[in-house]
């Protein structure tokens, strides 16, 4: 029978009490009117007995009806306490439920922390209202007794009930009626609940206690389960901001990232490996490598079976397939092996780098450190290279092969170009050797310069030695040629005023000088026969006591009014 079968019967009840009673007060009524002989007197002693009696039967029936009524309470309470699982709302029924079943004041409810100690979750009042930490005034006395015994505490009134005389908290905050029990959860206490009434003695009785008993387990399960769920629905809010992260982590990684279990089967590909590979992740994911990958595939699924079957990593692999539309590339690989928690392969983590653009620019770099010395190159600074130029003073050198158009008449195009290189190769490592910059091959010359673009204080001289290696090295050329490839240089030097810079447009640029002092050079050079090192006067003006010289006539040349005097370099001091 349920609790409402019960009150249903009690109502029942206590309608014919009710009409019992009238019944015997109308009995009554008429035999004290007619008071006839006929009546027997037991029968008078019946009737009185019967009307005392129904008093008591009455309030028996309304205690009655007030266990019916707290057991009607506790039952919608306990489907109202497990209908939910947001913590917060059950503790809130629980304490308010709690108030109504007991008639409590004031409900506190406190769980254990993660340290085993008890701290205040919730606390309400009779109106339903939670209330301020400054109203959090209770017996912490009663709070420590019931969670270290297990048992639960019943006062009628606290301030003089013999066990807590001279407690603090009870006489500071004169304490009353107080009803206080544990929780428990498969025989662990979870928590304690604390009700009180400050104004009223004597509220509490054994029939509350028990009650409160029954429904502070009840409630401990929905505030475990409680708990429980929003423990575990934290986790899953953590774990979902954690993979959030991870796919912001991976999807911002520079370097291409793939999975693949041990049967090829891509796993994860994240964004810069699809525009490494040129492939889209719906393409990769959930399909092999040696099917989606091809022909990259062919190179790399060795080193993949690899990985698996020896458990140890690949790593700095360089492969250079063709792919799709990008063509030729150049690809740097670290492949690992995948494990789980367990230390188990489970596949192959594959990272890749896209080196085209980089190997790109190396090359050119190499191509740029055989026209400027690498020292030099180091202190340039992209930012500060930019359209335009600047004057300076530079001094220019230009070194011309003589007998080399006579020469070109009678081999064929190729033996002279290989020939041709073998010369000026020797020249532009003399020029570099000394940190100078090669502007630019003319045919069968090279022009260079010093000072620029890193000052250099002593670049005449930097020059003259340049100068000099040259035609120093000129014999060993000659020696590993054939005779009728056998040629020298002629050289000139002039130092002045030039402007170097960008000259061009953003898609095509070189850097030069432009001046006067490059023509003067140049005039100088076309003037020295094989094997000299003419200097102009400026030159000589900066090293006279430096290097060993000999006047020569000088130089009308083309486009000058006045002649270039000129000096022959023979050595240096």
């Amino acid at each position: 029978m349920t609790t409402s079968d019960l009150a249903k019967a009690s109502l029942s009840l206590e309608g014919q009490v009710s009409q019992s009673a009238d019944l015997v007060e109308r009995m009554k009524t008429t035999l004290h009117a007619s008071r006839s002989v006929t009546i027997p007197g037991i029968i008078y002693e019946g009737v009185e007995q019967l009307s005392q009696r129904l008093p008591i039967i009455r309030k028996q029936l309304r205690a009655f009806e007030d266990e019916m009524v707290r057991l009607q309470a506790l039952e919608s309470i306990g489907g109202i306490v497990n209908s939910s699982l947001e913590l917060d709302y059950v503790l809130q029924i629980v304490m308010d439920s709690m108030i109504q079943i007991t008639g409590a004041e004031r409900a506190f409810l406190m769980l254990r922390d993660e340290r085993g100690e008890l701290s205040m979750r919730t606390a309400r009042n009779w109106e339903r209202e939670t209330l301020e930490p400054d109203e959090f005034a209770i017996s912490t006395t009663i709070l420590n007794r019931v969670a270290a015994t297990g048992r639960p505490v019943l006062t009628t009134n606290a301030s003089e009930d013999p066990r807590f005389i001279g407690q603090e908290s009870i006489v500071v905050n004169n304490l009353r009626s107080i009803l206080c029990v544990p929780m428990f959860v498969k025989d662990q206490l979870v928590g304690v609940i604390y009700a009180d009434n400050r104004i009223r003695s004597g509220l509490f009785t054994q029939k509350e206690l028990s009650l409160l008993a029954a429904f502070s387990n009840q409630a401990a399960v929905a505030i475990e389960n409680a708990r429980l769920f929003e423990s575990v629905r934290n986790t899953l809010s953590e774990v979902t901001r954690l993979k959030n992260l991870m796919d912001n982590v991976f999807s911002s990684i520079a370097s291409g990232v793939l999975t693949s279990d041990v049967e090829d089967r891509i796993l994860l590909c994240n964004q810069a490996a699809e525009l490494i590979l040129g492939r889209s992740a719906e393409e990769l994911v959930g399909s092999t490598i040696s099917v989606s990958l091809q022909p990259l595939a062919a190179e790399l699924s060795p080193h993949l079976a690899n990985v698996l079957s020896t458990d140890q990593p690949v790593m700095d692999l360089e492969l250079s397939p063709t792919l799709g539309e990008r063509g030729r590339v150049d690809l740097h690989f670290n492949l690992s092996p995948l494990k789980n928690n367990l230390q188990a392969t489970q596949g192959v983590a594959i990272v890749v780098e896209d080196l085209t653009e980089k190997k790109r620019l190396e090359g050119q770099r190499r191509l740029f450190e055989r026209m400027v010395s690498p020292k030099v190159i180091e202190q340039l600074s992209p930012d500060q290279m930019a359209l335009g130029g600047h004057r300076t003073e530079i001094s220019v050198l230009f070194a011309d092969l003589r007998g080399f158009s006579s020469f070109s008449e009678s081999v064929q195009p190729e033996e002279l170009v290989a020939v041709l290189n073998r010369y000026l190769a020797m020249a532009a490592d003399a020029i570099l050797d000394e940190e100078g910059t090669i502007d630019k091959f003319l045919g069968d010359a090279v022009m260079a310069w010093f000072n620029a673009p890193i000052p250099q204080e002593d670049h005449a001289l930097r020059a003259v030695r340049t100068a000099l290696a040259i035609q120093g090295a000129l014999p060993d050329v000659v020696r590993s040629l054939p005779r009728h490839q056998a040629l020298s240089f002629g050289i000139g030097i002039h130092i002045g005023d030039a402007v170097l810079g960008l000259i061009g447009t953003e898609k095509r640029l070189e850097y030069t000088a432009i001046g006067d002092s490059v023509n003067t050079a140049r005039r100088i050079q076309e003037n020295a026969a094989a094997g000299q090192v003419l200097i102009s006067q400026p030159v000589l003006d900066r090293l006279k006591d430096k290097i060993i010289f000999e006047p020569v006539e000088p130089i009308q040349a083309k486009g000058k009014r006045e002649p270039i005097v000129v000096y022959n370099v023979l050595g240096l001091c």
